[in-house]
Formats: C-alpha cells, sequence, structure tokens
C-alpha cells in the first residue's frame, strides 16, 4: 500500500491502474488497498480499468457509519469519477456493500462479483475486542481468516493490532458489524438480475461454504466457482487462480 499512487480529489481518496472498462474494488472491514495488488497488476494488462476508493469507514459520524451510506458513497464517487456502468469486486463488507450498491443504483451495474462477501451471514466480529490489547491473540484471530497462517504477514497483523486498539475505530468496527446484521439481503438477492460471480474459499471459516451456496441459490443469474486450500481472502492466498477465474467469467459473459 505505501508504493501506492493514492489520488486525493475533493472528499474521496482512491488508487486507479490502466485503461478500458472499469473495475471498481470494495475492500473489506480489515482489508486494506494492498490486499488487492494482484487484481492491481493484472487486469489492466487485459483491458480494464481498476479504481479502488478507499472507504470512509473510520471518518464519518456514527449515524453515518452504516453499510447503506457506504453505498451511497460509492455512488457519489461514480458520479465524481463520471462513470455510469461498472462491474464490482467486493470482499468481504466490500460485497456487502456492492450488493447493496446493486439493489439501490441496479442500472449502473454491469456485473458483481463476490468473495467472502457478507449479507447473508455476520459471523459476530465483536468476539475477538475484549482481549484486543494482546497482541499474539490478535495473531491467532487473524491467521484464522486465512487457510495457510503463513499469509497473515507482521504487517497486516500490525495493522489489525492497530485497528482495534484505536478506541475511534474500535466503535465504529462495531457500529459497521451491526448494520452489516441488520441490513440482511436475502429477500433482495432474487431482484438483483445482473451477471453475479460468487468465488470462494472452501476453508472459508469467518464465511462459510454455505453462505457461498445460498448466494448462489439466490442471485439469480450467479455462478459459483470454488477455490480449494483457501479461506477468506482468494485474492490473497491464490491470486493466480482468483485473477484468471474472474477473467475467465468476464469473457464467457461479454463483460
Amino acid at each position: 500500500m505505501k508504493d501506492m499512487n493514492i489520488i486525493e480529489e475533493g472528499s474521496f481518496k482512491y488508487v486507479e491502474f490502466g485503461s478500458g472498462q472499469p473495475i471498481i474494488i470494495l475492500h473489506g472491514l480489515m482489508g486494506g488497498l494492498s490486499n488487492f495488488n494482484c487484481v492491481f497488476s493484472f487486469f489492466p494488462n487485459n483491458g480494464y480499468k481498476i479504481i479502488m476508493p478507499v472507504l470512509p469507514l473510520y471518518d464519518k459520524p456514527i449515524k453515518e457509519t452504516n453499510v447503506k451510506d457506504f453505498a451511497e458513497y460509492l455512488n457519489g464517487f461514480l458520479e465524481f469519477k463520471n462513470i455510469n456502468s461498472t462491474l464490482l469486486i467486493g470482499n468481504s463488507l466490500g460485497g456487502h456493500i456492492g450488493l447493496l450498491f446493486t439493489k439501490l443504483f441496479l442500472k449502473k451495474v454491469k456485473g458483481l462479483i463476490l468473495t467472502g462477501s457478507s449479507g447473508l451471514y455476520e459471523n459476530s466480529m465483536g468476539n475477538a475486542y475484549p482481549k484486543r490489547g494482546n497482541y499474539e491473540y490478535i495473531k491467532s484471530k487473524t491467521e484464522e481468516v486465512f487457510f495457510n497462517p503463513k499469509v497473515a504477514t507482521k504487517e497486516l497483523v500490525d495493522e489489525v493490532f492497530e485497528t482495534v486498539n484505536d478506541r475511534n475505530k474500535l466503535i465504529k468496527t462495531l457500529t459497521i458489524a451491526k448494520s452489516a446484521i441488520r441490513h440482511n439481503m436475502s429477500k433482495d438477492l432474487p431482484e438483483l438480475k445482473v451477471p453475479s460471480l460468487i468465488i470462494w474459499g472452501k476453508q472459508d471459516n469467518v464465511t462459510p461454504p454455505k453462505v457461498a451456496k445460498e448466494f448462489n441459490r439466490l442471485l439469480p443469474d450467479s455462478k459459483l466457482i470454488w477455490i480449494d486450500n483457501c479461506g477468506h481472502a482468494p485474492m490473497m492466498e491464490h491470486p493466480d487462480e482468483f485473477n484468471n477465474s474472474i477473467l475467465g467469467w468476464l469473457k464467457e459473459n461479454n463483460l
């Protein structure tokens, strides 16, 4: 993330790579921009422009710290960028924001890609916080997100540790978690009639495989791709398989 050129314009911060059909990347609650390094380097070489806004998860007043306001923030960002039609890739909370955005602004979404998305099942994000001052505990919790615990680098663990020990960020994190539970999308998904790809780690224990199957059942035009030996963040654990699966699906659907 340190090597990225983060553009600041108006009230928005974002990174942008390449040219062509826009793909908007939506990061998760604990997911930094660097989690998507593989996407930044791959898709611009295949005719797509990658744009990733820095979502204001910790910067808004409490009353605006919720999934709906983040979806509306995304709409404001797309209007600012003059993007009327886009593809969305969302991981975890980012997937949830993408789903609600699609519900609210359906005509602006050409295709939706979900990986480890919330929206149907929320594994309580609050359980770890009573021990938030314990670095080893946070390290073990971070490692549990992945099938291969070595993916949880010291830099990543440090970032999570800093977040859960910052009182403001902790309050906002818990507020967002409660908002995610309130904004269950099960009744909305059958109305989201856009091509959708569900790409899921077989060993995801944050949003378990049954969640992916339920997304696949409820989204009317969806395809489910499994990645084995993989937890909650396929783009980090199996970047090549993640990218190629998405690119193949985009070609299948002329997106």
